[in-house]
């Protein structure tokens, strides 16, 4: 990697990287499987993690790494239509069902392995 010190060196936490999706807000879990099948998320994570190892293994100090976020939510800048959640939230009803990227990330963490999944 060079170009570093390790006189300056620091640990490194990642705390928030997420992939965002759009969906209207008033969609219902009725509407269907709407963004469950999330391929392009499980990818970035995919990328984002192999960066992360990348670096690990040319020295960065790099500690913790968490994706954001668990849930769709109220982001402040776009309200309630951007989604970066591993779990899908219907508002309306507010129900939850786990996306495809969520049982990908669930693999790796099992593992504590990152390769190639089937999505």
């Amino acid at each position: 990697m060079g170009g570093f010190s390790v006189g300056n060196a620091r640990p490194i936490y990642i705390t928030e990287n997420g992939y965002a999706s759009h969906f209207p807000a008033n969609l219902t879990a009725a509407d269907g499987n709407w963004s469950l099948n999330d391929k392009e998320r499980a990818v970035y994570i995919e990328s984002h993690l192999l960066s992360i190892y990348n670096a690990i293994q040319a020295g960065v100090d790099i500690r913790g790494y968490l994706y954001w976020s668990l849930l769709d939510n109220f982001e402040w800048a776009e309200g309630l239509r951007i989604r970066f959640g591993l779990v899908r939230v219907a508002y309306p009803g507010q129900e939850r069902t786990l996306r495809d990227s969520a049982r990908f990330y669930a693999e790796i963490a099992r593992t504590n392995c990152l390769k190639s999944f089937s999505l």
